[in-house]
């Protein structure tokens, strides 16, 4: 075998285990989630649903459950707005300090949540403001606006430029362009950027932990049942339909990703999926 083969023999393995490693634990929350028994190991006691039935009837779910939803549409949608205008103006125009701006947007990328829930709440206390979800909508949409930048700058880049100049030539407006022409056809990248932020702040906790206040929304509710070790298989239970809805998402946002890269004539150079 040569050496070539074995190192690409050895990155297979490599990646193998490592996917292992990373969905080995989701993997035993449909397991868990279906035993008859609130110890969490093995060998499993049996098949129940019950712990799925315990969802149902719960007050306290419920509304961790609507203040999420709440949380993740408002924090979808304005970040997907930002995201429109941020991709727009990055991929149309050209203004001083543009690279050093879209860096500074793009930055919660990459800096450690913490520190940004901290920094949130140390300005809300410093303007004597009340933490809730008006807060965690306002972190969220921080968090989610460079998912919705990174999948609107594509759609606006492959759009082809030609067909909002001959609107213009024809005697549209820039408005009336942009209405008619630009957003219909970025339109599956808009879909997919608002179901990405959607997933994102529905499964964000660092900054709802440290904004929720008295309004917890689901991943802080989650938390808090963590402490009771007879609520696990319920925890295990809501993870499980959690996951089942995340992945639906993602699925849904990359086929419309991957739709309007198609639509408007541009080479897909990689997603989500």
């Amino acid at each position: 075998m040569s050496g070539g083969a074995r190192k690409g023999e050895g990155l297979r393995i490599y990646a193998m285990l490592y996917l292992v490693f990373l969905y080995a634990p989701i993997a035993l929350l449909p397991i868990f989630a279906f035993n008859n028994s609130t110890v969490i190991a093995f060998p499993l006691q049996g098949f129940t649903t019950q712990w799925f039935g315990q969802l149902w009837g719960n007050a306290s779910l419920g509304e961790a459950v609507r203040n999420s939803l709440i949380v993740a549409v408002s924090a979808s949608v304005l970040s997907t707005v930002f995201g429109i205008c941020a991709a727009r103006a990055s991929t149309r125009y050209d203004f001083p300090g543009k690279k050093g701006i879209m860096g500074l947007i793009m930055l919660p990328l990459v800096l450690p949540e913490i520190i940004l829930a901290v920094a949130l709440l140390v300005v809300i206390l410093r303007l004597n403001l009340d933490t809730g979800l008006w807060a965690i909508i306002a972190g969220h949409t921080l968090v989610c606006t460079p998912f919705c930048i990174a999948i609107l700058n594509s759609a606006f880049a492959n759009l082809d430029k030609s067909l909002e100049e001959a609107a213009y030539d024809l005697g549209e407006t820039r408005w009336s362009t942009f209405r008619l022409i630009t957003l219909p056809l970025v339109m599956p990248g808009i879909v997919s950027s608002l179901l990405i932020s959607f997933t994102v702040s529905l499964d964000e906790f660092i900054i709802s932990f440290f904004l929720s206040s008295t309004a917890p929304t689901l991943p802080v509710y989650l938390w808090g049942l963590l402490r009771f070790p007879q609520q696990l298989p319920v925890v295990m239970a809501l993870g499980t339909i959690l996951v089942v809805l995340s992945i639906v998402l993602l699925t849904i946002a990359e086929t419309f990703r991957r739709r309007g890269i198609r639509k408007a004539g541009g080479k897909d150079t990689g997603g989500f999926l």
